[in-house]
């Protein structure tokens, strides 16, 4: 065997494990921890929207409920473990390419390495919290929203950087949006393998909840861009105030009921794609 076939034998070979049971039990595990926290965030939301504003509807709030449940710390640990999981599942598919007719595309893999930062960054939050002293402490997703926004600020061009990262995550929020409402995501699911309700449940979820989330990102990315023009970092907001802003529309709480319970459904749909999701 020449030293071509037996190099392609070995990538095949670091591919085939790569894609074996550990990586696709820590893609599930990963998508399961996803929902707890859309759920979560989603419920607390509809408690804002009903009257209760006492927590904070963002990761936050949904780790420090989570802390208060029996056997709490377990459950933040396994939340944390689960979300490195899904960076290890994302690191695998910049490395190798990812399921779909072009899941081998630079566009693919740059999305990839990208998804694979912001998990590792939030899983390191999360075990973070978790290691903490009584289950951790974590800041507001706005207090951090503006510290960021204000240290950007100030730097040579920064209005110019806040301005393009707004604008890049109302892009992605219309982008979120839109494949959610024509079910891009059919093709990440083993749909033979699917009953008639399961595909309306899973449907009903990821139209409702993707449409839901892509709003809350294009939200949060206009506020980020009026900081910019502004030059003032307080009109930046994190998840829990761009939410709360929701209630201040003409439309008032019912908006933010809607789009709440659309986050839930977000939750709902990631566990099902930790079932039948092609990995």
């Amino acid at each position: 065997m020449n030293s071509s076939a037996m190099a392609r034998n070995g990538r095949l070979g670091a591919e085939r494990a790569a894609r074996g049971t550990v990586t696709e039990g820590a893609a599930r595990a990963g998508l399961a921890a996803r929902g707890v926290i859309y759920l979560l965030v989603g419920v607390l939301a509809l408690k804002i929207a009903f009257g209760d504003g006492s927590r904070q509807a963002d990761r936050g709030g949904a780790l420090a409920t989570l802390a208060k449940q029996p056997f709490g710390a377990v459950l933040l640990w396994a939340l944390g473990l689960g979300l490195a999981g899904m960076a290890v599942w994302r690191l695998s598919e910049a490395v190798f390419g990812s399921v779909g007719r072009d899941g081998r595309t630079p566009r693919k893999r740059l999305l990839a390495v990208v998804r694979c930062a912001f998990y590792a960054v939030v899983a390191y939050s999360v075990l973070t919290f978790a290691a903490g002293p009584h289950g951790g402490s974590s800041r507001s997703s706005d207090v951090q929203s503006r510290d960021v926004t204000a240290r950007v600020l100030d730097l040579p061009a920064g209005q110019w950087l806040v301005g393009a990262a707004g604008v890049g995550v109302i892009v992605a929020g219309v982008w979120i949006a839109a494949r959610a409402v024509q079910r891009d995501f059919h093709e990440q699911l083993k749909l033979g393998e699917m009953s008639p309700w399961a595909r309306r449940l899973v449907d009903v979820t990821g139209v409702a909840g993707g449409a839901a989330r892509g709003l809350v990102f294009a939200a949060a990315g206009t506020f980020a861009v009026r900081a910019a023009v502004d030059y003032d970092p307080d009109r930046a907001k994190g998840l829990d105030d761009t939410l709360r802003s929701f209630a201040r529309t003409p439309l008032g709480p019912s908006l933010l009921a809607c789009v709440a319970a659309g986050l839930a459904l977000f939750g709902l749909f990631s566990f099902a794609l930790a079932r039948w999701s092609r990995v």
